[in-house]
């Protein structure tokens, strides 16, 4: 099925597979029922069939599991902030080309939202993946900007040993959450199935290799619906593709390590947000502090 969904990609075919709408030339996406929905959880099946897809392809889309008033808040800030960044061309992220910024939601009130920092479904997902104790290494995100260019194919990490011959199993999940719907049209990420079980080792994928996996493997688009949640393995070969809309095409980003993974800095949210955090298998890896806090990181001068 996998090497299927790219070649079918230009046909509007949906296929009903139990509780799952899956549309040919989409991740894998699974729609929680309104049981699930009340319970906060997938069921065993739907747990399964997301494990499964991370496993196989790389990623998974659970949809329809954020509040869109609460993204809608996040994007109005998210375009003023990211109107800052743009006018100072602070370009970022893979190739640091034009029209790509590296910018988060706003880590203090009213911006941070329990169904974002630690959705129930996403923190589920990963626990099945990671293990009973794992933590967020990561809350930021990035802003990808009418005009913008193509990324250069890219791993955000490498696997944790160099000589394997063998992928091993996940040890990072990227949580992406698009306060908006993507598309081809506003630059959703590109995604190569399969590709974090190619245990070669590098950052920058070669031409050589890409050209190789779209002849067995070709990637498919990253678009999701506004309330959607894409995990992906930190290891799936992606990169950033041009936006051709007239408005910015934000995404969330967050990182949910093994437990055992070495950390890095600590997570500031402002204290008028601590209350949203709540106790779970999710170590939120956060320092709550009343001094303000430079979420965009706008160089002057």
């Amino acid at each position: 099925m996998r090497y299927l969904i790219p070649l079918l990609s230009s046909l509007n075919v949906r296929c009903a597979l139990s509780n799952r709408t899956l549309l040919i030339g989409y991740p894998m996406q699974i729609k929680p029922s309104a049981e699930e929905c009340t319970d906060e959880a997938l069921s065993p099946a739907h747990l399964a069939q997301a494990v499964k897809a991370l496993q196989t392809d790389g990623y998974v889309v659970i949809e329809d599991i954020v509040s869109h008033d609460h993204l809608d808040l996040i994007r109005e800030r998210m375009d003023a902030d990211a109107q800052l960044l743009y006018d100072a061309k602070q370009w970022s992220g893979a190739g640091g080309l034009p029209g790509h910024l590296m910018l988060g939601a706003p880590p203090f009130a009213p911006f941070v939202f329990r169904d974002i920092v630690a959705n129930p479904f996403a923190v589920q997902v990963s626990q099945a993946m990671l293990g009973d104790r794992f933590f967020n290494g990561l809350y930021s995100g990035n802003s990808n900007c009418p005009g913008s260019q193509t990324q250069p194919l890219h791993r955000d990490v490498d696997h944790l040993w160099s000589s394997l011959t063998v992928a091993h199993p996940a040890a990072s999940l990227v949580v992406n959450i698009a306060p908006q719907d993507t598309s081809e049209e506003n630059g959703s990420i590109e995604l190569w199935p399969g590709s974090h079980l190619d245990p070669t080792f590098g950052s920058v994928i070669s031409a050589e290799a890409e050209a190789a996996r779209r002849a067995t493997s070709p990637p498919i688009r990253g678009n999701t619906r506004k309330g959607s949640v894409l995990i992906r393995d930190m290891r799936l070969w992606h990169r950033g593709m041009p936006n051709h809309a007239d408005q910015t095409r934000h995404m969330i980003a967050m990182v949910h390590n093994i437990g055992w993974l070495q950390r890095g800095r600590v997570l500031k949210f402002s204290t008028d947000c601590e209350a949203v955090f709540p106790e779970g298998p999710l170590d939120h890896n956060a320092a709550f502090t009343d001094e303000p806090i430079d979420h965009v990181g706008l160089r002057t001068g």
